[in-house]
């Protein structure tokens, strides 16, 4: 027997998931959610969605959708609005998956405290949370994995992991992103929240948004971070994009808990093309810019080498879904989320980036922000634990 899922949030970002999620094997009913009624009828007049969809699975709210009778919920809302209304759906006794990050604020303080929110309501509930972190399950990722869970690097020794995104990149302009999240309803009550912030002196950088940066190293070393020093660069534009940060470009230096040092750069305003990557070291073997490395032997590595197959019925389903670019989204990530969550839930399982993990991966770049507002002051990172087992 399958699992029931609703979908909330159809716009561009939570359109790219729904026919993946509609065609799992394990997926029986899905439901649409959008405060736009426009996008949820692109869906419900598909005839693809003919064979899990019913008309009355239309809902305007989220509120609407948490009292119907799903097993689990997708939120790829707004990122304001992801934490919340997890905890809510968690509440109302749903599963739920979430678009990265955990959520978006100014406020750093106010992160970690939906972080630590979050994992009560996991713990207390006891239903699963997954966060949709794309780095996870990037080809790069799911081989250094393996070969972490070989020994094949040896004693980890430094990692370092990267986003680096223009905010004027011609290929992803974040100004545009910016305004067409602020065009919805939602958007713009965001904005009158948003100036509550700015009138009370509380400014962001990229690293409140890190976990296309940390992940990487986080989830290959299975180590979470200690302590962190961090600098802040920048903005040297007077773009309005950066009205409400201190920075546009953060750097920071961690100790780890397996001894390691952790390097991460988010950075939004430099002349580069922009590129997602990590790096990982050990004594006996490292992986960088695909490829494995020894003392005696550099191996280049495809990206059909490095990926964990996904089963042929999944992979056959969502072929029939999306086309044969069932790695088509953010390295081929998007088909293995889905599939993850889909299993975790229909199977009671913890999934692979519970909310220990995710947290893991939020709260360095929270405190890497607090020390560059410091001036590179060494802070404590703070950890909720492992998932239990």
């Amino acid at each position: 027997m399958g699992i029931s899922i609703g979908l909330v949030g159809l716009g561009s970002f939570g359109s790219s998931f729904a026919r993946l999620f509609k065609s799992h094997p394990r997926v029986d009913r899905v439901g649409l959610c959008d405060r736009e009624p426009q996008r949820v009828r692109k869906f419900a007049d598909d005839p693809f969605f003919a064979d899990k969809f019913r008309p009355a699975d239309a809902y305007g709210t989220l509120e609407e959708m948490l009292a119907a009778d799903f097993d689990a919920v997708a939120i790829i809302t707004q990122p304001w609005l992801h934490a919340p209304q997890c905890v809510a759906a968690m509440e109302a006794g749903k599963h739920v998956y979430s678009a990265v990050p955990i959520i978006s604020l100014p406020d750093g303080n106010e992160i970690l405290d939906w972080c630590n929110r979050l994992v009560e309501t996991c713990r207390r509930t006891g239903l699963h949370y997954m966060l949709g972190e794309t780095t996870f399950y990037r080809p790069e990722a799911m081989y250094s994995r393996r070969r972490a869970a070989e020994g094949a690097f040896g004693a980890f020794v430094y990692a370092e992991g990267e986003y680096l995104h223009p905010f004027n990149s011609p290929g992803c302009d974040l100004r545009q992103v910016q305004r067409s999240r602020t065009a919805s309803a939602s958007g713009r009550e965001w904005l009158a929240a948003a100036r509550g912030y700015a009138d009370h002196g509380v400014r962001s950088g990229p690293m409140h948004y890190p976990t296309h940066s940390t992940s990487g190293p986080i989830c290959v070393m299975d180590a979470h971070a200690l302590k962190v020093c961090a600098w802040g660069y920048g903005p040297v534009s007077d773009d309005p994009y950066f009205a409400d940060s201190s920075s546009s470009n953060e750097t920071a230096l961690f100790h780890m808990s397996n001894d390691a040092t952790m390097r991460i750069c988010e950075s939004r305003e430099l002349g580069h093309p922009g590129r997602e990557m990590f790096r990982v070291y050990g004594t006996e073997g490292s992986f960088e810019h695909g490829a494995w490395l020894t003392r005696s032997e550099r191996t280049p590595l495809t990206a059909e080498q490095m990926r964990d197959p996904l089963p042929p019925d999944v992979l056959a389903a969502f072929s029939q879904a999306v086309g044969q670019d069932v790695y088509g989204g953010h390295g081929g990530s998007h088909a293995y989320l889905v599939h993850e969550f889909v299993e975790a839930v229909a199977d009671d399982r913890t999934p692979a980036i519970n909310v220990w993990e995710a947290a893991r991966y939020m709260a360095p770049g929270v405190m890497a922000h607090q020390s560059a507002l410091k001036d590179g002051e060494v802070l404590d990172v703070p950890d909720w634990g492992d998932a239990p087992k």
